[in-house]
């Protein structure tokens, strides 16, 4: 998945504004000098393509671990940093922000053996505490500081898993945002380290009884250029305790057959293995295997990687598969345990137009559906029986309803654009909700606006779209909007409370968010329509929404920025260079500029499904290639663009904004600057230390209102 959040947490602290809407003022800002560096082009390097001959002048710069690349890193963040230090409000931005940031953050409990344990964040630590209390205690024991793993609060707990009884732990560290991360090993009654430790990527453990672990992983080349590392052929091991990670077991894999990604997990009761493959972010195998059976053999549940499928519970007599098997927005059957094949699964909850979400606790299933981006919620029992429909407080995202077997009660989230995060706890039997842990911020829902609203795109498509405001704004044109996309990988964008988004609207700004295809808000159909051949649907869909909000009077084109990251990165690079004058701003975050060898890089070749390759036919080449955002950059004049990336992402490795940057640069023919801020330890996006987040917001904040001419209230 190629999903990043821009957005650093769901809570918020907010100084109260004046109880009028407050409209951004206005001013004419210096033009600041930007002199880029000289990127050498190497014009020998092309490639054949069917036929069509193509250049690839700065390949070089996929070499990330070469003196020539390091040094056009070097200069090109301190082009960066010299412009942003003359922007004469930046350090005001960010002292906002940290005060902003500022208070104490929780996540929902989870219980552990004879503990609950949570995440907490004082304010302003680099990275949340994990936290536990015995039961009944009411007493906070620090458990595992993650702000003790590096100096510069770069590296992260990525991840923890507890045996069956809690008395065991094994968490995942990841140093500066890698996928690449360590697994460690503790006794977690004593919080000793047991020495085991081991290196993986894409996996965490998953105990059977206390002395070993399953997990998946991939051979790692040795030269440590991170783009030559393709990530195929994981495979399923188990380590035990106490042994090298040299010799842990493979217990699932095949050269001959390799694929791409595998998963797996031991069942609560600890009676069963439950696998999966898949070789694309789209379609999954699914096996079980019997584990009070030594030596049972591996059953197939499903084989074809047609369809996704996951087991959301098992008791004694079924497995509880969610499925999008006949059923686009998803359902929930019930396989068999003696005999799960797909020709004995029952429907036991069927599949509505709204996109169905399936968890399990204490007995029960919840099914979590999706209507124009909101969810509603609805508890049953195991035959498919509704008990009731959980009352949320407005409309917005509701999740967790996760646990253990045995839990009379469950916890969940709700948050929208205007609503802090809240965690609520709830009773299984009754389900008498209650609040268990409110922000103690200041923020007032009332004083806020977010309106869903329907755009026509393109080709007649209707397109859902939520636009955030303080209420009382004059839509008079004149106001900034930063409008976020996404678009892929059936991920659904839907509402989230932003710190950060208090900086655009408490200075008369607009956050506008649309639901366009390619995402997953009306299940795989609407993923489908924004895939390989049709993904200009998706750039479409983004276009119209510009449109739509300069056309209704909530802002204009020289007030308008587009943000996204990922495969959003790809959708706002994709758009500037269709359309240079949608917009006044761009940030292309992480993007997969590329397109044409994004899949000869670490995890690129698993995104084939939503993209295609330009290996696979002369068609889809000519497809790739007519929208890849690196060959479509022409001498036009572009938005003031800031392109990220980070030193560490090995998910979308940082050449593809390196080179989108070189060409960007080289043919910016207006006086917009083009700048590239290039992280150092840092990743894909998760994992970034607070100050990391607090000066990456500042200088977006900063590079958008300078360039927009906006004049902030502090």
């Amino acid at each position: 998945m190629l999903r990043i959040l821009t957005i650093a947490t769901c809570i918020i602290l907010f100084t109260a504004c004046n109880d009028n809407a407050s409209q951004s003022t206005l001013t004419s800002y210096k033009t600041i000098e930007v002199k880029y560096p000289e990127t050498v082009k190497d014009s020998t390097v092309k490639d054949n393509y069917f036929g069509t001959v193509v250049p690839d002048p700065y390949r070089w710069l996929e070499n990330d671990t070469s003196a020539e690349t390091a040094a056009w890193v070097k200069a090109e963040n301190e082009v960066t940093q010299n412009y942003l230090s003359q922007i004469p409000f930046r350090d005001a931005i960010k002292s906002r922000y940290e005060k902003l940031f500022n208070f104490e953050k929780y996540s929902a409990p989870f219980r552990q053996g004879k503990y609950m344990y949570y995440y907490k964040n004082s304010g302003l630590q680099n990275q949340s505490v994990l936290y536990r209390e015995a039961d009944g205690s009411n007493v906070a024991e620090e458990f595992l500081d993650p702000n003790t793993f590096s100096k510069d609060g770069t590296t992260s707990l990525a991840g923890i898993s507890f045996s069956k009884d809690g008395s065991m732990a094994a968490y995942n560290i990841s140093e500066g945002g890698s996928d690449w991360q360590k697994i460690v090993v503790m006794d977690a009654a004593t919080k000793k380290q047991t020495g085991d430790t081991l290196e993986l990527k894409f996996s965490g453990a998953s105990w059977k009884g206390n002395d070993g672990f399953y997990y998946s992983n991939y051979e790692r080349t040795k030269n440590g250029n991170v783009l030559s590392a393709k990530n195929d052929n994981q495979k399923l091991y188990f380590h035990k305790l106490g042994t090298p990670q040299s010799e842990d077991k493979m217990v699932y894999g095949d050269d001959a057959h390799p694929v791409r990604y595998m998963f797996a997990y031991v069942s609560e009761d600890e009676k069963w293995l439950i696998m999966g493959a898949a070789n694309e972010t789209y379609g999954s195998s699914l096996s079980v295997q019997d584990l009070t059976k030594p030596g049972s053999p591996v059953i197939q549940i499903v084989t074809d990687m047609k369809n996704n499928h996951s087991i959301i519970d098992v008791d004694d007599n079924y497995f509880y598969i969610q499925t999008d098997k006949d059923a686009p927005t998803n359902k929930l059957v019930a396989a068999p345990v003696a005999n799960p094949v797909q020709a004995n699964w029952k429907t036991i909850v069927e599949a509505k137009p709204e996109v169905l979400s399936v968890s399990a606790v204490g007995g029960s299933i919840f099914c979590s559906y999706l209507k124009d981006a909101v969810n509603k919620v609805y508890q049953y029992d195991r035959t498919g029986k509704q008990i009731r429909e959980v009352q949320l407080p407005g409309l917005g995202t509701a999740g967790g309803f996760s646990g253990k077997m045995d839990e009379k009660e469950t916890y969940f989230v709700f948050t929208s654009y205007v609503n802090p995060t809240t965690i609520y706890k709830m009773d299984l039997a009754s389900g008498k909700t209650s609040v268990y842990k409110e922000s103690k911020v200041q923020f007032k829902p009332a004083d806020f606006e977010s309106k869903q609203v329907f755009y026509t795109s393109k080709d007649g498509t209707k397109i859902p779209m939520l636009i955030t405001y303080k209420k009382g704004l004059e839509l008079n044109g004149k106001n900034p909007c930063l409008l976020y996309g996404y678009g892929g990988f059936g991920v659904s964008l839907t509402p989230y409370f932003s710190t950060s988004n208090i900086i655009l609207m408490e200075n008369g700004g607009l956050f506008a968010v649309p639901n366009i295809r390619g995402g997953g808000e009306y299940g795989e159909d609407w993923h489908n329509a924004g895939i390989k051949t049709k993904k200009q649907n998706v750039f479409d869909d983004f276009i119209a929404a510009a449109q739509y909000l300069v056309d209704s009077k909530y802002t204009s084109r020289d007030m308008l920025a587009i943000e996204g990251g990922s495969n959003g990165g790809l959708l706002v690079g994709a758009c500037i260079t269709q359309k240079p004058d949608l917009c006044k701003v761009a940030f292309p975050a992480v993007g997969v500029m590329d397109m044409l060898r994004y899949n000869q890089f670490t995890a690129g070749a698993g995104w084939s499904y939503d993209f295609g390759t330009a290996q696979d036919s002369k068609e889809m080449f000519e497809y790739l290639y007519h929208y890849s955002p690196l060959h479509n950059v022409k001498a036009a004049a572009y938005p003031a663009t800031m392109i990220t990336t980070a030193d560490h992402d090995d998910r979308v490795v940082p050449a593809h904004s390196f080179k989108f940057a070189a060409a960007m640069q080289a043919n910016q023919q207006g006086a917009n600057p083009v700048l590239i801020r290039i992280e150092t330890k840092a990743g894909h996006g998760a994992g970034k230390s607070t100050q990391q987040i607090i000066q990456e917001q500042a200088d977006k904040w900063s590079f958008m209102f300078y360039n927009m001419g906006v004049k902030p209230a502090y």
